[in-house]
């Protein structure tokens, strides 16, 4: 099923066992730039799970490139910590890279006590603080001191060393004439900006010796208008090969990019053809990365000689045994990455050790995990959402006899519902994954069966645990029998209409995602945008205005001064650009009032206004559902969770499932 991902590669001298590759990411879970038991724990389930490669890091290689509580590779005193850590990685039969890391210009002075350095002062789209440009000796002393820290690699058992060019990092803004204003030998032409990168290259090659593998990780494209290319990247990786380099793992902009990297918004395996763009550059073995969700997808790309191996980040957060479940016929059995960033990029920016909203055991292994308990106990769980089947399974895993009893028809909850606009199907695949699951751990799954107290006595169980979910508010607007109002969640789950002047009440993250599903509706799909293309039968002004527009017209009323404000950080953005791109109308600050035959009409500062439209979308929030205690003087422990507790994200579902399921 998975022949090319699991046959065996070579990076240099270093040999592989299969094709994938566990990216870098910064976890905080190293407060003091020590190895931890935590970190070593988080690694060793993902050796264990399968990776051939893990590539670990950020390590930072001096007091200007990052934060403290990254990994350190600073001074030799870490070397013993870091030996134990790649020893045990060893032992788990995985392969250990350490990634040399230097923010530049991109660095927060509040994280590493000074002001940061970069090679011409241009005020960084990241940290939006402005460097000092380095000085000759600030050049020499870093080459150095990338050498310094890839030999404590070495010296540490790491098997490879993999040095960061990309996300707008120190190689990318020597790279970039944008932030490159140099006139020396670092500064001006192509190969006057590559100089420094090469020869940290060359100083890193000569530490360790001719034998040890060496990659870069590169952004296949800045992203940036008037940044590098593609075509100037497999430039850039034509020298770096020159200079010794074993393999390149390719990856997309720079954080400041306007173009979503992570976000669903990205099609699966959408960067791939930046990894296939260097792959045709160069003789080395190339790693393509973002958005490659599955082992189907990674089969894929390599079996189409697009790329020599895949790396996996997120989705080794969401399953760490993905590799060993595909490489033994059960990719079914996988639980899914759902790209939705509320546990690992959200908690990242917020400077918080990153988790993981399907998998409440990321970050939290060394804890006890699930294992038969005491005394086994009769447990019902009432409602089939995330919440609840999170909870019906791990309680399973414990040992406990579970039945779960869900009144629709289908399990899933709300991620039914999320997962029906365009992009979001992986909500549907968790349910179905999370269903196996609890199904293989012994759970009874009753479907179309509304709980109430007389079933509650037949069971007797000892335990009932309350997941029952929420259901969407409706609001008292006065005539709202005068027009077509329809719930958010009934919206995203059938075809817009189209032609049609529709306003949605309330602007959080379901009103802007139901803003978007209906916005969407009537614009040209992508198989005929790419034969109009190919065809030459539309400019591409004409093909965009056929990409965006609609002949309806989609506005958000929002009582707050900002829309979207229960969104993370890490998805936000995107999703305001998005409104814009397909011309939502957005109204802060304005409050429904009443509907009219016309339509809608809102009130801001003091003043009215009618807002003509046909269908009015009611996006007003969550409120707990709960069946009016039906569980009461019949003994036994009650446990209420999800948004039958209190409505939040997906995230407070899961974990909360996990944890009553476990503490039963």
């Amino acid at each position: 099923m998975f022949s090319h991902l699991f046959s065996g590669i070579g990076i240099g001298t270093l040999r592989l066992k299969n094709r994938i590759v566990m990216t870098a990411m910064h976890l905080n879970y190293t407060p003091d730039g020590e190895v931890t038991e935590r970190l070593t724990a988080f690694y060793r389930a993902r050796a264990q799970g399968g990776a051939a490669l893990i590539v670990v890091g950020g390590c930072v290689i001096d007091r200007y490139g990052g934060s403290p509580s990254m990994i350190n590779l600073t001074e030799d005193r870490f070397v013993p910590g870091l030996r134990r850590f790649t020893d045990a990685l060893h032992a788990d039969g995985a392969r250990v890279s350490a990634q040399l890391y230097h923010a530049g210009g991109s660095a927060h002075s509040i994280l590493i006590g000074c002001q940061a350095m970069a090679p011409s002062a241009v005020v960084s789209g990241f940290s939006k603080e402005e460097p000092r440009p380095m000085s000759r000796e600030d050049i020499r002393e870093t080459r150095e001191n990338y050498a310094r820290a890839a030999l404590r690699a070495r010296e540490a058992g790491f098997d490879a060393v993999e040095i960061i060019s990309c996300s707008g990092y120190l190689f990318n803004q020597f790279l970039s004439p944008l932030t490159n204003r140099r006139t020396d030998e670092y500064g001006g032409s192509f190969a006057n900006r590559m100089r420094f990168c090469l020869e940290v290259v060359d100083a890193v090659r000569t530490a360790v010796g001719p034998d040890f593998p060496l990659l870069v990780r590169l952004s296949g494209s800045d992203f940036i208008p008037g940044g590098n290319t593609n075509r100037e990247v497999c430039l850039f990786a034509r020298e770096l090969e020159k200079h010794g380099i074993d393999a390149f793992n390719i990856t997309g902009g720079w954080h400041e990019s306007r173009v979503p990297q992570l976000t669903t918004e990205v099609p699966k395996g959408a960067f791939a053809y930046l990894a296939q763009g260097v792959k045709c550059a160069t003789s080395r073995p190339v790693i393509a990365c973002n958005r490659i969700h599955n082992p189907f997808i990674a089969e894929a790309l390599i079996a189409q000689g697009r790329t020599d191996m895949v790396g996996f980040a997120r989705e080794l957060l969401a399953d760490p045994e993905l590799p060993v479940k595909a490489q033994e016929g059960r990719p079914e059995e996988i639980t899914p990455c759902i790209a939705c960033n509320q546990g690992c990029f959200d908690h990242i920016f917020a400077l918080q050790p990153i988790e993981c909203t399907v998998n409440p055991r990321c970050g939290h292994e060394l804890e006890n995990p699930p294992g038969p308990s005491g005394r086994a106990k009769k447990v019902l769980v009432i409602g089939g959402g995330p919440a609840g089947l999170s909870a019906a399974k791990t309680a399973a895993d414990v040992g406990h006899e579970v039945t779960l009893y869900e009144k629709s028809d289908g399990l899933g909850g709300q991620f039914r519902v999320a997962g029906s606009p365009e992009g979001k199907g992986d909500f549907k695949l968790l349910v179905e994954a999370f269903r196996r699951q609890a199904v293989s751990s012994g759970v009874r799954i009753r479907t179309g069966k509304t709980v109430g107290r007389r079933l509650i006595r037949e069971n007797r169980p000892d335990a009932v645990v309350v997941a029952t979910g929420g259901s969407p508010v409706r609001p008292d607007i006065e005539g709202m029998e005068h027009g077509h109002v329809v719930q958010a969640w009934d919206a995203l789950q059938n075809v817009p209409p189209l032609g049609e002047e529709i306003v949605i009440i309330g602007g959080g993250a379901v009103g802007v995602e139901t803003a978007l599903h209906m916005a969407k509706a009537g614009t040209i799909d992508a198989q005929t945008l790419r034969f109009l293309f190919l065809s030459g039968a539309e400019d591409t002004d004409t093909l965009r205005d056929l990409a965006t527009k609609t002949s309806g017209k989609v506005t958000i009323v929002e009582m707050l001064p900002r829309i979207a404000a229960d969104m993370g950080i890490s998805t936000r953005w995107v999703a305001l650009r998005m409104l814009k791109r397909y011309g939502v109308e957005i109204r802060t600050g304005t409050r429904a009032e009443r509907m009219t035959p016309e339509g809608l009409v809102v009130s801001r500062n003091g003043s009215t206004e009618l807002i003509r439209c046909r269908t009015v979308v009611l996006a007003c929030g969550t409120r707990p559902v709960r069946p009016d205690g039906a569980w009461k003087g019949l003994g036994g422990d009650v446990l209420i969770i999800g948004d039958a507790k209190s409505p939040r994200k997906a995230f407070e579902a899961i974990h909360e499932g996990f944890h009553a399921g476990r503490n039963l």
